[in-house]
């Protein structure tokens, strides 16, 4: 499950209190969890940690996101929620 999972990815969870909402990948950590933000009730200081079988990959990638991660420079919240506002106008998931 994690192999379709990356950094910049949006994902959408399917299972607890979060249930349907839209995040952003920011990055997988050693015990197999997907650590994912919305820039609203989780901030880039406090990613939630969640298992991938409780997520929905789809297929866009906020590329300045994922860019941001790989050369390990700061992502704001206020990217993360602009990212996932262009992709929820022009795709939904």
């Amino acid at each position: 499950m994690l192999e379709n999972i990356g950094p910049g990815q949006v994902v959408i969870s399917l299972a607890g209190r979060d249930a349907g909402r839209h995040y952003i990948v920011l990055g997988v950590t050693d015990e197999a969890r997907v650590l994912v933000v919305d820039g609203l009730s989780r901030r880039v200081f406090n990613p939630k940690k969640k298992n991938p079988k409780h997520l929905r990959a789809c297929s866009y990638v906020a590329e300045e996101v994922r860019e941001k991660v790989a050369r390990g420079e700061r992502v704001t919240d206020a990217e993360i929620r602009r990212a996932l506002q262009v992709f929820l106008e022009k795709e939904g998931c």
